[in-house]
């Protein structure tokens, strides 16, 4: 059957102390609650809908830029889980299928864990939670489970008897169910709970009276943890790059000190990529097989192809893109720029809004000039080009193929292919004058402190 999944990002999240919206908290270097859309889109949801209020304008504009096809609800007054995937009931009004409800500040729900939920779905049960074993219940629902090993109930922590408190198996707030189903039983639920709110959990226990069949799957808190604080955003953060770390090894890159590698959401390593120590990745990041990143770099937005170098101590900027065999090597940045196959940009340089061609090399020290104050201007580098080091490429410009520029030339026109360009003014030396000059400058100090 086709998946609609809500995912619920409304709250204000008053523990962040913050004025942005919780679900925008960044974790690993997109919104918490890209983390929720990427774990719905994982089942190929076939509609997304999130459910906005608290920083709503924000919160669409985030959702949408990641999904252009997110549906975007409002819930104008926080009355609980409930009411606020009510809200979402005009949007799946003609949607034939499961409904899956998520929260956008819920970062690590994984695939299998949806895929078994749909799963028990098709085995009968018309709702399905997702739980799981705490080792402090504390404030969580919990899951109270019949004689028949169903579940009967989810109980919150505040209206809970002894005995139910007792319980360690809590409720992570996500639920499977017939889209139809879902909405129905909602609009049976009531506020009669020590927060005067309508709660989602409620129907669980509203469907067992009506005879329908309830299921539990069970998964790690780990998995279940929402973020509610800097704290916690600050665990979950460390969670999401032990678990990084531990598939980049399992899938085939070598870290030699995996602990000081960090990841972003989206971070994609070939096989026998190696990644050195203290290297920090940004988002839309791709580093293909047999790809070497040295210690100290910092990469985002660019692609490195296979069997190039990078670093140490480089940083690679969005619309980098390093071709095979590549190098960019110490203290270079690169950024919008293609480096081609073979192509060297060793030392102490920024090559920026450029083309390097195949087998270039770049002198250290060289810069291309690609911004005039008001407008950015491309350099184009042919293959095989050499450029001397110290030389400053005013862009627009273009260097051709085979072509060679003067150490600390400073290049304002074209050089044609093959040719040799020298820009600098002609060295003049004047014997004795620098201790002639430097004789005059003591005595001039002299003067002075005799005068004070």
């Amino acid at each position: 059957m086709s998946v609609a999944v809500v995912i619920l990002a409304a709250g204000r999240g008053s523990r962040m102390k913050s004025d942005v919206p919780k679900v925008l908290h960044n974790l690993a270097h997109a919104p918490l609650l890209v983390h929720a859309m990427q774990s719905a889109q994982s089942v190929d949801a076939a509609r997304m809908v999130v459910v906005t209020g608290h920083g709503g304008e924000a919160v669409s504009k985030a959702a949408q830029a990641y999904d252009p096809n997110t549906i975007i609800v409002t819930q104008e007054e926080q009355l609980g889980t409930a009411h606020a995937v009510q809200q979402a009931g005009a949007a799946l009004s003609d949607f034939d299928g499961n409904v899956i409800v998520l929260y956008g500040d819920t970062p690590f729900i994984q695939e299998n864990t949806l895929r078994d939920m749909l799963t028990a779905r098709e085995n009968g049960a018309s709702v399905v939670v997702l739980g799981f074993e705490a080792a402090e219940p504390r404030r969580y629902g919990r899951l109270v489970k019949g004689a028949d090993g169903g579940l009967d109930a989810i109980v919150e922590a505040k209206d809970a008897t002894p005995d139910q408190l007792a319980i360690n198996l809590c409720n992570s707030g996500v639920i499977c169910a017939d889209c139809g189903t879902l909405f129905k039983l909602i609009e049976t639920i009531e506020a009669n709970n020590g927060s005067g709110e309508y709660y989602l959990t409620d129907v669980v226990e509203l469907a067992r009276s009506m005879d329908h069949t309830c299921a539990a799957i069970i998964r790690s808190e780990a998995e279940t943890m929402g973020v509610n604080s800097r704290a916690d955003l600050a665990t979950a953060d460390a969670a999401f790059q032990t678990r990084m770390r531990t598939e980049a090894l399992k899938n085939g890159v070598t870290m030699h000190a995996p602990g000081t590698v960090f990841f972003a959401y989206d971070t994609n390593l070939g096989r026998d990529a190696v990644i050195e120590a203290n290297v920090v990745f940004g988002p839309a990041v791709t580093v293909e097989s047999g790809a070497l990143i040295r210690a100290f770099s910092h990469l985002e937005g660019c692609h490195v192809s296979q069997d190039a170098i990078v670093g140490p101590y480089a940083r690679l900027r969005p619309g980098a893109k390093i071709g095979n065999c590549a190098r960019v090597g110490n203290f270079v940045e690169i950024k919008a720029t293609t480096v081609g196959e073979g192509a060297k940009v060793n030392h102490l340089s920024y090559i920026g809004d450029a083309e390097v061609g195949d087998a270039a090399n770049i002198g250290a020290g060289t810069i291309t000039c690609n911004y005039d104050g008001v407008f950015k201007h491309q350099t184009i580098i042919g293959k095989r080009a050499f450029i001397g080091s110290n030389t400053a490429l005013v862009a627009p410009v273009r260097v051709g193929n085979d072509a060679m520029t003067g150490s600390g030339s400073v290049i304002t026109e074209d050089v044609p292919e093959e040719g040799l360009a020298i820009a600098r003014a002609r060295q003049a030396n004047k014997p004795g004058l620098a201790l002639r000059f430097l004789n005059r400058l003591k005595a001039t100090e002299k003067l002075n402190l005799k005068d004070n």
